[in-house]
């Protein structure tokens, strides 16, 4: 559906030459909602400009539904932006405008009729909440209600294509909520695919099926959200994760004298992550009846990534050093991954 190769953007300054993107490489498939997440000044935002074009890249393709977007001039490229629509974090909503006048406004551009207009626009009300609200004025409505105008008026040319540039990142966590759930509805209903650019992991976390992490204009890692969630490979990326997952050490647990070696008669203290079926599986019993070892949960948490359940845990493992370091390999050969924090006496 999406396709970049090898796109680099520079900026031609009075103080020199800005490297935005660096030989950015990219596929994003027809239906699927993919993320795209990087701190401030990463090139996220560029990057999504090139997809459309309204940025230009200095060097490389953009092909969108099998059109090479890189080689059209601009009147061609007027007509292919249709199949592209674009929200935007502060909503760039006309202020002289109803509700029903935003939405309508890009139809007005392509010189449908009254009739024809209406005939879309209503729908579109319907889809995203608002049709009690369609003489309302931008000042008279909320945050929400506002980002909701902006993804009717972005779908009112039928797009294959949406683009959302920080979409939630002015907006409350229970309107951020609201808002990932209606483009969760919307992709699965018109089968659109959507690109989330986004700085918050959790964002990610909620609505993408797969992401790319940017940083200073490249492209560091990618994979399925589930992946690049319980198991980053690039310290931006674990960043990233870390900010939403809590799992720094409780403070009853740093006040323990933990220290790398073991000693005879230590404990170990090890960090647990399941992932999938793994989740299920009763460690912790196997460990105490087969390894003949006390366990003691210090932490526990699960969660669902999507449709997968994910889990992590805190434990404390006693027993002499052979039972302990059997117990060990047992948990390094199971579907888990397991970090061995310390030990403690």
């Amino acid at each position: 559906m999406i396709e970049l190769q090898h796109i680099d953007k520079i900026y031609h300054t009075s103080s020199g030459d800005l490297h935005a993107l660096k030989d950015i490489n990219l596929t994003i498939n027809e239906g699927e909602i993919f993320g795209i997440i990087g701190l401030s000044g990463a090139g996220k935002s560029t990057l999504v400009r090139c997809i459309n074009m309204l940025e230009r890249p200095t060097s490389g393709k953009v092909i969108v539904d099998g059109q090479e977007m890189t080689a059209l001039g601009e009147e061609q490229l007027r007509k292919a932006r249709q199949n592209i629509g674009m929200i935007f974090q502060h909503f760039n909503l006309l202020s002289s405008r109803t509700v029903f006048g935003n939405i309508a406004f890009p139809l007005e551009i392509q010189g449908l009729d009254k009739a024809a207009i209406q005939k879309k626009v209503e729908p579109l009300l319907d889809l995203v909440g608002l049709k009690d609200r369609a003489d309302h004025y931008p000042s008279q409505l909320s945050g929400g209600q506002k980002q909701r105008v902006g993804i009717a008026r972005a779908l009112a040319s039928d797009p294959k294509v949406l683009l959302c540039d920080e979409a939630t990142s002015a907006l409350d966590p229970q309107t951020t909520e609201s808002i990932l759930n209606l483009l969760r509805d919307i992709n699965k209903r018109l089968h659109i695919t959507i690109v989330m650019i986004t700085h918050q992991m959790n964002v990610v976390k909620e609505i993408c099926d797969r992401v790319a992490v940017i940083e200073n204009g490249e492209i560091i890692e990618q994979g399925s959200m589930v992946d690049i969630f319980t198991n980053p490979q690039k310290a931006t990326t674990r960043e990233f994760v870390a900010s939403i997952q809590h799992n720094d050490l409780p403070d009853f647990v740093r006040k323990l004298d933990i220290h790398k070696d073991y000693k005879a008669g230590d404990k170990a203290l090890v960090s647990l992550s399941f992932i999938g079926d793994s989740a299920g599986e009763p460690i912790v019993s196997v460990l105490i009846k087969e390894y003949d070892t006390n366990v003691n949960i210090l932490t526990a948490n699960i969660e669902n990534l999507q449709d997968t359940p994910f889990g992590t845990l805190l434990i404390e493992v006693e027993g002499d050093e052979a039972h302990l370091k059997k117990a060990l390999d047992y948990l390094h050969e199971r579907k888990v991954k397991d970090e061995v924090i310390g030990y403690v006496s």
